[in-house]
């Protein structure tokens, strides 16, 4: 059976959103990319609840 750990909705930073996805932060940008218009701009370093759920939607769930 599947070890499920459970991925917290928060604001993230870029770098805490890809050490969650144990990649780089050049690797993420590079990911977050084509849905730059849907994400929207930052507040400060972070990600807010809305465009981290809307990541976790694009990109699928880290760890899946």
């Amino acid at each position: 059976m599947a070890n499920i750990e459970k991925i917290e909705i928060k604001a993230y930073s870029k770098q805490e959103l890809a050490d969650l996805y144990k990649i780089g932060v050049r690797s993420m940008s590079t990911w977050l990319k084509p849905f730059e218009n849907g994400i929207g701009k930052r507040h400060g370093r972070y990600y807010n609840l809305k465009q981290v759920r809307y990541i976790f939607d694009k990109l699928g769930l880290p760890g899946d």
